[in-house]
């Protein structure tokens, strides 16, 4: 029997699952709803939602994936009985839907990379939205640049755990947090920079509702991968030693640290410049341009070098998301088919590819691609966002609480008695209780009904 892998150290658990969560939607989903809701009010109780909804979420999904070693359909099945290998399924279904319409989004990322780096971003506002227009309805360039995603993805998944994910986690987190750090400095170096600061760091405690706090346990929950299997796969591979509870708070702390950052980087800049952070792609590929060419008309190269820069941040953000998700597929076919390593990613890739190929045109030139009225590619996120990931997160916190031994979940919390147990029946009660009440309320929140 082929002996499976395991991340080589702590720091590599530490990296590679963060990476798992962090992404592109703690480059500029959090920066802007922070803005929108109260700035610092809003982080408090962001962390506030983190401690209740995610670091409980995360241990439950850990411990299902460490106690059975295997791929997250065979790892449900095994702790609570075949019945449960369900929500396995959905784990892979759902990250492999997200990988496919993700790619085009980081697909773009490329091309602005490479348009960064070939100085096509040079012009006035009219110009930027024009390019962005330009290249998004292309029939070609976003697909092969989605493609390419893809295969980059590819490439490291099929060298292995060790070789792979976690040698790629070791240079890709640095580099993320390196260039990072320093667009932040640049940002906050910055005319009139002190603005934007303040707007993000000065609680605004009027803006906080009901409303702000479902957003924040909405962010907290999409942020840290909860309900993609991600996080089951990923802890297969931890050794037996690794703490899982302090592991998670590492994760969910530097996946908020990143999150965080990303705002202290934005919102100086727009504010140098006079601009407010939008949602959405304008914010990535139409308002930041214009901030950078702005910010930094004065200086040309060295508005040159902040966009390669931001735009090789995104691509490292998207590629150590992407990563993860492939491997969820990619552990399943390898050991329940028990295919090649090397052809079962190859399967997800492929699969995955037609995914983004489709769900590109959608919103290019092929708009008639549509279900339930809405483009495939927003369709997908619709799907996967609103109705799987919600699923799949309350389905694993109810089987976790009630349906896996209580003995099984004490030997994993305290790795077999050797750590202290003092926040056990914190985390039990949690996941019986306040998890599932959480997604529930986020579920209902998405649907307009609270």
């Amino acid at each position: 029997m082929e002996k499976r892998s395991t991340f080589g150290s702590k720091l590599a658990i530490v990296l590679a699952t963060a990476g798992s969560a962090v992404g592109l939607g703690n480059i500029w989903r959090f920066p802007f709803m922070t803005g929108q809701n109260g700035g610092a009010a809003f982080i408090l109780v962001y962390f506030a939602c983190v401690i209740l909804l995610g670091i409980p979420g995360m241990v439950s999904e850990f411990i299902i994936g460490r106690r059975a070693q295997s791929n997250s359909a065979k790892a449900y099945g095994s702790i609570a009985g075949p019945r449960w290998r369900f929500i396995g399924y959905l784990g892979i279904l759902t990250s492999t839907i997200i990988l496919g319409f993700y790619a085009v989004v980081a697909g773009w990322c490329l091309q602005y990379l490479y348009a960064s780096l070939a100085g096509q971003l040079n012009g006035d506002a009219a110009y930027v939205v024009g390019y962005f227009k330009s290249f998004s309805e292309d029939p070609v360039r976003p697909c092969l640049w989605a493609i390419a995603f893809v295969l980059i993805t590819h490439f490291v998944v099929s060298r292995g755990v060790n070789e792979g994910i976690e040698r790629a986690s070791k240079l890709l987190m640095p580099l993320l947090l390196l260039l990072l750090v320093v667009l932040v400095v640049a940002s906050c170096l910055l005319p009139g920079a002190g603005a934007g600061i303040e707007f993000l760091l000065k609680p605004d405690f009027s803006k906080v509702s009901t409303n702000v706090f479902l957003e924040a346990l909405g962010q907290a929950f999409f942020s840290l991968s909860l309900g993609t299997a991600c996080l089951c796969t990923y802890a297969s591979y931890f050794k037996s030693d690794t703490n899982l509870l302090k592991s998670a708070t590492q994760i969910a702390l530097l996946d908020s640290a990143i999150a965080i950052l990303a705002g202290l980087m934005i919102f100086p800049a727009a504010f140098s410049v006079g601009i407010q952070p939008d949602s959405g792609p304008s914010l990535i590929f139409i308002t930041l341009p214009n901030v950078f060419q702005q910010a930094f008309g004065g200086m040309p190269v060295l508005g040159y070098i902040i966009g390669i820069l931001f735009y090789a941040l995104l691509v490292f953000a998207a590629l150590t998301s992407t990563i993860s998700m492939h491997e969820i597929g990619t552990a399943f076919f390898h050991e329940e088919l028990k295919l090649p390593r090397q052809r079962a990613t190859w399967i997800l890739t492929i699969v995955c590819m037609v995914i983004a190929v489709f769900c590109s045109l959608s919103v290019g030139t092929c708009r008639g691609l549509q279900l339930f009225g809405m483009s495939l590619m927003d369709f997908c996120d619709f799907l996967t966002a609103q109705l799987m990931l919600p699923a799949g997160a309350f389905l694993t916190s109810i089987m976790t609480g009630w349906f896996v031994s209580q003995q099984v979940t004490h030997d994993e919390f305290t790795n077999g008695g050797v750590l202290k147990e003092s926040f056990f029946k914190a985390w039990l009660f949690s996941v019986r209780y306040i998890v599932p009440l959480c997604i529930l309320l986020i579920f209902l929140h998405q649907f307009g009904i609270l």
